[in-house]
């Protein structure tokens, strides 16, 4: 089944380390949106495989020592919500580096993953339809790049969620926040590289091709 899922979170990353592949970066944006293993049974294997992919960056990400400690970092009430602002400071520091990560500018790439979920339109939720509506307006993914955006999605994703949170407070911890989280970004990003080359790697040999 599809479940409502919070938006704005590292779509932007988990596109980039689908590669080219569009079945991969379907399954990218379509795996905060699906869970459980038979709602996966409505998708071709390909497109399976990129859910199942993003949800093992998701695990490796999270287990990462300068993630772990970030994370750790954050006080509390911050800290409860940690997933959820290091995803978006992740993401915002990827935008801004940008040209480190991909040859293709972050515009065009935001305009292909557009085209992509437009040729399988049939196939998404429409919480996923209506976060790009979102992202539309808002000039996402490009729009990264600018802490006022994400500091923004911040305030959205808190006024969605059921319980009181802090997210519409980030920015009293974002000065001191931000470049602890810089730090951690470049090495994480790339052992998370890493990882995915020996997923994707294992995938093809399990599946011989």
């Amino acid at each position: 089944m599809f479940v409502r899922a919070p938006a704005d979170l590292n779509f932007l990353a988990h596109l980039l380390l689908a590669r080219e592949d569009e079945a991969l970066r379907l399954g990218a944006m379509l795996g905060d949106f699906v869970r459980g293993r038979e709602a996966l049974s409505v998708f071709d294997e390909d497109v399976q495989n990129g859910i199942m992919l993003h949800r093992h960056i998701d695990g490796y990400t999270d287990s990462l020592a300068c993630v772990v400690a970030l994370r750790s970092s954050l006080d509390p009430p911050f800290r409860r919500y940690g997933g959820i602002i290091i995803d978006l400071v992740f993401d915002h520091l990827l935008a801004i580096n940008w040209s480190d990560y991909s040859d293709i500018p972050l515009e065009e790439f935001d305009t292909a993953v557009r085209e992509m979920l437009a040729r399988h339109d049939e196939q998404l939720p429409e919480d996923l339809r209506g976060f790009m509506r979102y992202a539309g307006r808002r000039g996402l993914f490009a729009a990264y790049r600018d802490e006022s955006e994400i500091l923004f999605s911040l305030r959205g994703v808190g006024r969605r969620l059921s319980r009181p949170n802090p997210l519409d407070r980030v920015n009293e911890i974002w000065p001191e926040f931000r470049p602890m989280a810089a730090a951690c970004f470049a090495p994480a990003f790339g052992q998370i590289q890493s990882s995915v080359a020996d997923w994707l790697k294992s995938k093809s040999t399990m599946t011989g091709s």
